[in-house]
Parts: structure tokens; C-alpha cells; sequence
């Protein structure tokens, strides 16, 4: 909404993006603990499955506006075998 970085708006932005990796990041930490329980019950693994699908998406969303915001690169990127890398 602005070329401004220190603006109002992307000051939330930032913000807002900043609590949600933290979020996943706790969320890792318990979902690792709880994989490595052995009578965790799929019902308990099921819902931090869940979770993990949610934070995984707000991480996604993230890295693409984070992405947005970057300068475009001054040559295309090349595939290891020559191609050129396409945006879908």
C-alpha cells in the first residue's frame, strides 16, 4: 500500500508476520516432542497435524509477501541443467 517501509501499515505487517513464525516455531518444538512420545495417541497427532498444515500455510503466506517485496532479479534464474526457472 506504500513504498514506505517505516509506514504504519507495514509496521503491523511486520508485526503481525513476526508473531506468526514464532507461533510455528513453538509449534515445531511441541509437534518434534510429541512425535517422539510413544503413546501420544493419533488423536493428539492428528491435531498437532493440523496445526502444523495452518502454520505451514501462514509461513507460506509469509515468505510470498515477504517475496513481493524484493527487487526482481536483473538476470532470470537458471536450473542447474541450463533452463530458465518460470514463476507458475
Amino acid at each position: 500500500m506504500t513504498d514506505n517501509g517505516d509506514g504504519y501499515l507495514p509496521r503491523v505487517a511486520d508485526s503481525v508476520e513476526a508473531a506468526q513464525l514464532d507461533m510455528a516455531a513453538r509449534l515445531i518444538s511441541h509437534a518434534e516432542a510429541l512425535v517422539r512420545e510413544p503413546k501420544a495417541g493419533a488423536r493428539q497427532l492428528r491435531y498437532v497435524a493440523a496445526r502444523l498444515v495452518e502454520s505451514l500455510y501462514e509461513a507460506s503466506r509469509v515468505a510470498r509477501s515477504r517475496g513481493g517485496r524484493l527487487p526482481l532479479p536483473v538476470e532470470p534464474f537458471r536450473r542447474a541443467g541450463g533452463g530458465v526457472l518460470r514463476e507458475p
